[in-house]
């Protein structure tokens, strides 16, 4: 397992999924991982195809950084609609909190610290922009 988002067996393999995939069907993809993390009850089977599938939404971001691309699935991704960015965020937040999730799984203490800021510079990307309420006209002055 690396340090990158897509630097592993199963995000790999999630992306290559990605590629053999239908286009209209990569959002479904991404989403189903998203969504089976934030409802997982016991482990967390999916969390390295979650973190993949947050990094590609959070690529879309703005202030995202695009997915290396050695690791990243070969075949556009098409955009992402917004709600994704929430599933990812609470996705990653869930991986990120859980005792039993994959960063206590690491051998070397900096490797875990590596992965973890990893994990939350995509939060702070995925993080959803504040609604836009419209101001109300106001006379200016003469």
């Amino acid at each position: 397992m690396g340090h990158r988002t897509l630097d592993n067996d199963a995000a790999a393999d999630f992306a290559a999924g990605l590629d053999e995939a239908e286009p209209e069907r990569r959002v479904a993809m991404v989403r189903d991982v998203l969504v089976r993390t934030i409802d997982a009850t016991d482990l967390f089977t999916d969390a390295d195809e979650a973190v993949a599938a947050a990094a590609l939404v959070a690529a879309q971001c703005p202030g995202g950084a695009p997915v290396d691309p050695d690791d990243r699935p070969q075949e556009p991704m098409p955009a992402f609609p917004d709600q994704l960015r929430k599933l990812a965020h609470e996705a990653l937040a869930r991986i990120a909190t859980d005792p039993c999730g994959p960063a206590p799984n690491w051998v070397d203490p900096d490797d875990a610290k590596q992965w973890q800021a990893l994990l939350t510079r995509l939060r702070t990307v995925l993080v959803p922009p504040p609604p836009t309420v419209p101001l109300p006209d106001v006379e200016r002055p003469t």
